[in-house]
């Protein structure tokens, strides 16, 4: 008989697991685990940790997770080399400006690289739109202010992602709006009424049938002013499964930013009574680990039903993936922006606090 599944995507301290990390993985079973940039040292460094964590947990549709955006956000800087050449994927917000079949070269290039190193989950493609006011943590992040612009270039990335056996995953539903606030440190919140909710999210109805999704922390006040989206019933059920007709496995953002209170147990126990499918843990903190652990929480029914499809599509993994001509056709458009410099590493703020001993 097969194990119960850990409602969660958790995360390791290093560049191998320690044997507490080892201990918790198989005796607990989470979905998956999602890597940083404190976890990749080089490319025979990074295969051999994803290769550890899939035999310690022992299951043929572990999850491994990253980052890859392109632009700010990308752990896989560093080791990437397109035609041999030390590179760097672009931000959504260039792909937003080119023709849309760049785009789907950018999807193809990063799932080769991720089938080369055994990853199998990107955390993208950003759907948040593009504001006049927006915190710093979105800059570069996202495709478009006008939302056909988002629905043609999102669904691309994601499409091909699907088409190259990588699970995408939709994010940050229902979005950040106008707030400045930036998650890692604070709580954003909105006092839009409803109708402007709603007439501002409108477009993510076209992303309601993709396999992953990922909410945002945000307290919408007109629908809940004690919780934010992640630990709010109400949002979650309203919004996202019944405005938005959402039939995604929902992943929360990261609990261990400071936008969530309580300690990590009780954020986890928010998310999950909320109606999240699956939290996500990022910081890699052993006690943290252990106390998701200990709460016990396997997979829902639902949830494993919407899991099935995940899995048939880290199943599917194509043959022959040949990225030659795109390589050389995303080097020639996107030469230029592939050597910018990005001051803010949104999911690296966290690590940043961690490395001065802030407890998080």
């Amino acid at each position: 008989m097969s194990k119960p599944i850990l409602a969660a995507m958790l995360s390791c301290s290093g560049t191998k697991l320690t044997d507490e990390e080892k201990r918790f993985f198989e005796e607990y079973n989470p979905l998956g685990v999602s890597l940083f940039a404190r976890n990749i040292k080089n490319v025979a460094q990074l295969k051999k940790l994803i290769q550890q964590i899939k035999e310690v947990i022992n299951r043929d549709d572990v999850l491994i997770g990253i980052d890859e955006e392109g632009g700010r956000v990308s752990h896989l800087r560093g080791i990437i080399k397109l035609k041999n050449i030390d590179s760097q994927f672009i931000a959504e917000e260039d792909l937003g400006k080119a023709a849309i079949k760049y785009t789907k070269l950018h999807a193809e290039l990063i799932s080769s690289y991720m089938h080369q190193l055994g990853l199998n989950t990107n955390y993208a493609p950003v759907i948040d739109r593009k504001m006049k006011r927006q915190s710093a943590v979105l800059q570069s992040r996202c495709f478009s202010a006008n939302p056909k612009i988002i629905i043609k270039h999102a669904r691309t990335m994601a499409d091909t992602y699907i088409n190259t056996g990588i699970c995408p995953c939709i994010k940050h539903i229902p979005g950040h709006f106008d707030t400045i606030s930036d998650p890692h440190l604070e709580l954003p919140m909105t006092d839009l009424a409803k109708s402007e909710v709603y007439k501002e999210i409108e477009y993510m109805k076209d992303f309601a049938n993709y396999p992953l999704a990922m909410t945002s922390h945000i307290m919408l006040k007109d629908f809940d002013n004690q919780y934010p989206v992640t630990m709010s019933k109400k949002c979650i059920t309203e919004i996202l499964r019944n405005y938005l007709k959402l039939e995604s496995l929902l992943i929360s953002d990261a609990i261990d930013m400071h936008a969530l209170k309580g300690s990590i147990s009780e954020r986890a126990e928010n998310c999950w009574n909320a109606g999240i499918d699956i939290v996500c843990y990022c910081s890699g903190k052993t006690e943290d680990i252990y106390n998701i652990c200990q709460q016990k929480r396997f997979m829902t029914e639902k949830a494993q039903i919407r899991f099935a499809i995940i899995k048939k599509i880290i199943h599917n993994i194509p043959k022959d993936i040949n990225i030659s001509e795109a390589d050389r056709l995303y080097l020639q458009k996107f030469h230029k922006e592939m050597h910018k410099e990005y001051a803010y590493d949104a999911t690296e703020v966290l690590n940043q606090m961690l490395a001065k001993g802030e407890n998080i």
